[in-house]
């Protein structure tokens, strides 16, 4: 076996390990649609080193030689439709049908040409180059912001223009005089060695921007709460820094479902579930945009509303007490209502997080022992300071 023929063999099998890693990361990935299509890229286009033994060792000739290029050019047209489902691009897959029908045969017509000629070379390799600047293209359309995304660009958009070169260094390093002659050729061991190395970098490349998803989506399920779809206490810790350092002041509420033992109780689990649901959406919906809310306990809860003074911040609670004071709990019979009790406390500039907490539990816990149902202010941070040098 040549040396051309020894890298074919590699890049099937480099080609179908990717295959088989797109399909495993389908069946994690959010985008798993994107991912097989990446798959079907590499089965595809493999196809095309199995053609060009054949054209070697087998007749006809041309058949295979036709074939190697369809497969080849097949599977750059799918990598455009995966990476179409991967930004969220409409693909007009009836235009790539075109695209591959006219560019193969053209194949067809130039295939008597002589090679090691640019009349033959440029033909030749101009419908690969178009069919990856597509797909760089497509990624740049996305307006992609991450460091991956526009990586994935440049390759992409390096490995068109290396298929117009390698037009080139068919000329210069002649490609044979047949289709036959191609894997004895020098330009096949040329050819063959940076398909390898392009193999592995796109492919890489596409799995780095699919297993990146992957990770921002699994840390993004650690930190939200599956009962109510809030964030847990996670996420809240997580995003209330970068909140904190704006001006301020801040309003903080925290806010837990009063009696929610007897709910459970007298209803079931499944009772005592549509209550968090309810109450926990009810959070949502009020909450202003920009606003941090998370179940960060059973049954409580917190509210984190930037730049908000003390009297918004306890208007908001009242608001909110008022409001789940008269409203049903899907689930639960007509005639239940659930209420909570509120802490507000208002978290000025530079104050540590676990102050402005220990004032806002202390409020709950005054509103609870004032009989629930109720909302209490919590005491201005100086008070619970002097309190806390005290008590130490």
């Amino acid at each position: 076996m040549s040396g051309a023929g020894f890298l074919l063999a590699v890049n099937f099998l480099i080609a179908q390990c990717f295959c088989m890693f797109f399909l495993a990361v389908s069946a994690r990935s959010r985008n798993r649609v994107a991912a097989r299509w990446f798959a079907g890229t590499y089965a595809v286009a493999s196809l095309s080193t199995l053609f060009e033994f054949l054209v070697a060792y087998a007749p006809p000739a041309r058949l295979w030689a036709i074939l190697a290029f369809a497969a080849m050019l097949g599977g750059m047209l799918m990598l455009r439709i995966g990476v179409g489902h991967l930004y969220g691009l409409r693909t007009n897959r009836w235009v790539l049908a075109a695209i591959f029908v006219a560019f193969v045969a053209l194949d067809y017509v130039i295939y008597d040409l002589p090679r090691g000629t640019l009349a033959h070379a440029l033909p030749y390799q101009t419908p690969f180059a178009v069919a990856l600047g597509m797909s760089a293209f497509a990624v740049w359309r996305a307006r992609p912001a991450s460091f991956v995304d526009r990586a994935l660009i440049v390759l992409l958009a390096l490995t068109s223009v290396h298929f117009l070169a390698k037009a080139y260094a068919a000329v210069l390093a002649g490609a044979g005089n047949t289709a036959k002659d191609y894997l004895a050729s020098q330009f096949a061991l040329v050819s063959q060695s940076m398909g390898a190395v392009l193999i592995v970098t796109v492919g890489l490349m596409l799995l780095c921007v699919l297993v990146l998803e992957i990770v921002a989506e699994e840390k993004g399920n650690a930190e939200v709460d599956p009962l109510s779809g809030l964030l847990n206490r996670r996420g809240f810790d997580n995003r209330i820094d970068a909140l904190l350092a704006g001006a301020g002041p801040h309003g903080l509420i925290l806010c837990d479902i009063d009696h929610f033992k007897s709910v459970n109780d007298t209803h079931g689990h499944q009772g005592g579930d549509n209550a968090i649901r309810a109450f926990g959406e009810a959070l949502r919906v009020a909450a202003p945009v920009g606003a941090l809310v998370a179940r960060i306990g059973g049954e409580e809860f917190a509210l984190f509303l930037p730049n908000t003074g003390k009297e918004a911040t306890l208007l908001f609670a009242q608001t909110l007490r008022a409001t789940r004071a008269v409203a049903p709990i899907p689930g639960l019979p007509p005639a239940v209502r659930i209420t909570a009790s509120f802490g507000v406390a208002e978290v000025t500039r530079g104050e540590p997080l676990r102050f402005a907490m220990r004032r806002a539990d202390d409020a709950l816990y005054a509103a609870k022992n004032a009989g629930r149902d109720c909302v209490r202010q919590a005491e201005p941070p100086a008070v619970v300071l002097e309190v806390v040098k005290r008590a130490n």
